[in-house]
């Protein structure tokens, strides 16, 4: 019996929650067609739609403050991975291993502090903030429900009065039912009325403390990150002078990485054979004087001499003085003008820009002066290659530069 009753009860509250579902529906749809009037309060929309703007932002602050989080683990991580990467490479008899390895550990506790910090003085903050907010909106809702019934209730209470045959017994329960809506509705309404305003009043304060704990974390967490790049610096320093003798030259590598035209550097060959840095002799002794000069003469010595590259050198020196030292080719008219020496490529070299030369091993370049000194970068020669020349003996389609030290000296 017992459980027919509870059934019972039930089935008559479902009943119940059907029929206030079906009266509200009628009460929007005669609203919406203007043949029943709605309670208004302008105030409290007001604040709903405050309610709804604080909601939003604080979401959206919520999410990019675990997105910043993340980040911070993620570079966490990439610390860590480089930290370790030292500590591998720190060999055991260099100065200052232990210190570099405790500094490494602090390292890590360092970003593992900031991280903890930043949860709890932030995002769980952040999350009791938001958490009061489903609770208020659910209620938010049902007022708007109960302010339907009270309106429908109002509606049926009036109609009864106005109706030409009344019924007093009628009218009498709707007035009941009038009251016990308005009761219910304004006691929700009371509570919202004065919950929002202050809700809506403490967004300032949450957001100042938030970002100034933020503020606060990040800074500390800067300075003593500080001391820790400051402390492997001071490691590494030491270790510097201990091997400064060793010190290591990041050279360029050839074909895919040639310097760009205007900034040119040499690229080591491939094998890197010795065939680097052919040996270019400079001869400051006086010249024999050529015909028509005076005896004795000797070269005159430009300001700028001391720094140009020493194959310049050479041409300035045996320019002035009728003749191009070292060279068989002086005065020869097969070869072209100004020809000092003939190298033989050693490996291949790919041109990158429309004024240097594409060599292949073998080939045989005819080495000239740079009409203008200052365009030679080091470890770049001028000249045009021998079959090209032999070819079409026109210089200035023909000759380029090229990287010293992808030939040999072979004349």
């Amino acid at each position: 019996m017992a459980e027919m009753g509870s059934k019972g009860v039930t089935a008559g509250k479902i009943a119940s929650n059907v029929q206030k579902k079906l009266t509200r529906a009628q009460e929007k749809v005669l609203q919406k067609l203007g043949k029943a009037d709605e309670t208004k309060d302008e105030q409290f929309e007001q604040c709903v739609q405050n309610f709804n703007k604080q909601l939003t932002e604080g979401t959206r602050l919520q999410k990019d403050l675990r997105t910043y989080l993340a980040s911070v683990k993620a570079m966490h991580e990439a610390s860590k991975k480089l930290s370790e990467c030292l500590q591998e490479v720190y060999e055991p008899e260099w100065p200052g291993r232990d210190e570099a390895n405790k500094i490494a550990e602090n390292n890590d506790l360092l970003w593992m502090d900031y991280h903890q910090k930043l949860v709890d003085q932030a995002l769980l903050t952040m999350d009791t903030y938001l958490g009061q907010f489903p609770d208020i909106k659910s209620r938010i809702a049902k007022r708007g429900r109960k302010l339907v019934d009270y309106d429908s209730a109002r509606h049926h209470y009036e109609s009864l009065q106005t109706a030409k045959k009344k019924d007093e017994a009628k009218i009498a329960k709707a007035e009941e039912e009038l009251i016990k809506a308005q009761k219910v509705f304004e006691e929700m309404n009371v509570d919202l009325q004065e919950e929002l305003p202050s809700l809506w009043n403490s967004r300032v304060g949450f957001y100042v403390n938030t970002f100034q704990s933020i503020a606060g974390l990040e800074e500390n967490f800067h300075k003593e990150m500080s001391k820790l790049n400051q402390n492997l610096n001071d490691v590494l320093v030491s270790l510097e002078k201990q091997h400064g003798s060793n010190t290591f030259t990041v050279k360029a590598q050839p074909s895919d990485n040639v310097p760009e035209k205007g900034n040119k550097s040499p690229s080591p060959p491939p094998d890197g054979s010795p065939a680097a840095t052919p040996e270019i002799r400079v001869n400051h002794e006086p010249e024999p004087a050529a015909s028509g000069a005076s005896p004795g003469a000797t070269i005159p010595k430009s300001p700028s001499q001391s720094s140009l590259p020493a194959v310049v050198v050479e041409t300035f020196s045996a320019t002035v003085n009728g003749a191009v030292e070292g060279s068989s080719g002086a005065g020869r008219l097969d070869l072209p003008p100004g020809f000092m020496f003939k190298v033989q490529a050693q490996h291949d070299y790919t041109a990158t820009d429309t004024d240097e030369l594409q060599l292949k091993a073998g080939d045989v370049v005819l080495v000239i002066p740079f009409q203008n000194p200052e365009e030679q970068d080091e470890g770049w020669l001028m000249g045009v290659k021998e079959s090209d020349w032999n070819d079409h003996k026109e210089l200035e389609k023909c000759r380029g530069v090229f990287p010293e030290n992808f030939t040999e000296r072979v004349q």
